[in-house]
């Protein structure tokens, strides 16, 4: 099977692609003889009847500092592709939303990855929040009497936006730290969004897991573990990645998630897990599969495409508008 594949992603020739997941879902693709169509979202057009993008067809390498081959600039009917990986960076922001409309009016014959109503429909912080029992005390709020309440019951607390990324802007807050005001007046002047609030968990200090999952079974685990003195273990705010593997707990959340999922054609999913608690589902475009195959030889790529390839085309990933 040979599959027209289009990649919606940040600018390829400035990944690092030692750690970039969509680099190597990518060249897994093409290994398997799979062609590869890749756009930027901001290159997307749509009118009444159609959704384009111009892009570029590219031939790529695993080879740091030549790891891409660009041809010409084409208009492109996306309509035209077999798959479509969603793989742009959040922030998860109108921009983004807006992509997730566009995506879900192809046609059914065209199988978007993750589906991308139900992206839209399960931000990271808050789809998490369907699942109570596996997570640390949470409160999802712009209310300054019950962000002070929740610090007041818990003393030792996270504050990071709620729809950020990558381990930007989070902030832990011991009791005696008298910055809480401030730092809520910052967040709020910036946006009209709420802030997520959670209690500190100090097993952050062993690591924080970052586990994929595809089509509702998790395939790997790496520990991240942060820099000394960092409340923050994301990869892309400096913590470093550690071989690992699932414990019983672990597992219990991956097979209480998993139908949810499923149900939803979440087919890529990378969730975190510090200690016993669930504290992120991430859906938007997760990473880690690279340092997992480094760590442990596993072809998670290849676990992802041969889940692709099962499905297509008898799938369901353009929500409603195509069943």
């Amino acid at each position: 099977m040979s599959l027209s594949i289009g990649v919606q992603m940040d600018p390829i020739s400035k990944i690092d692609i030692t750690g970039d997941t969509t680099f190597a879902l990518a060249l897994e693709a093409q290994n398997r003889g799979h062609s590869l169509f890749v756009y930027e979202v901001d290159n997307m057009s749509s009118d009444a009847r159609n959704l384009w993008a111009h892009g570029t067809n590219v031939i790529l390498r695993d080879d740091i500092g030549n790891h891409v081959d660009i041809g010409k600039i084409e208009k492109r009917n996306l309509s035209s592709c077999d798959v479509i990986l969603m793989r742009q960076d959040p922030p998860f922001d109108m921009g983004y939303i807006t992509a997730t409309h566009l995506l879900e009016r192809l046609p059914a014959s065209t199988m978007v990855v993750n589906n991308p109503a139900e992206v839209r429909n399960a931000p990271e912080k808050i789809l998490v929040t369907l699942f109570p029992e596996l997570m640390p005390p949470t409160l999802i709020s712009r209310n300054l009497a019950d962000i002070r309440a929740f610090r007041e019951e818990h003393k030792d607390i996270i504050v990071k936006p709620l729809y950020g990324n990558g381990g930007a802007a989070v902030f832990r807050l011991q009791p005696e730290d008298q910055n809480l005001s401030a730092l809520l007046e910052m967040f709020f002047a910036q946006s009209r969004e709420p802030v997520i609030v959670q209690r500190y968990l100090c097993e952050v200090t062993q690591g924080d897991k970052r586990i994929i999952l595809i089509d509702g079974k998790a395939v790997g685990a790496i520990n991240r573990m942060p820099q000394q003195g960092e409340a923050r273990s994301n990869l892309h705010g400096g913590g470093t990645a550690h071989a690992t593997a699932l414990s019983k707990r672990d597992q219990e959340i991956c097979e209480r998630i998993g139908d949810e999922l499923r149900k939803r054609g979440l087919l890529f999913v990378g969730i975190d897990v510090i200690g016993e608690y669930l504290t992120e589902i991430n859906v938007t475009s997760p990473t880690g599969i690279r340092e997992m195959s480094r760590f442990t030889g596993q072809n998670i790529a290849g676990l992802f495409w041969d889940c692709v390839e099962a499905k297509h085309p008898h799938h369901l990933s353009n929500g409603i508008l195509h069943p």
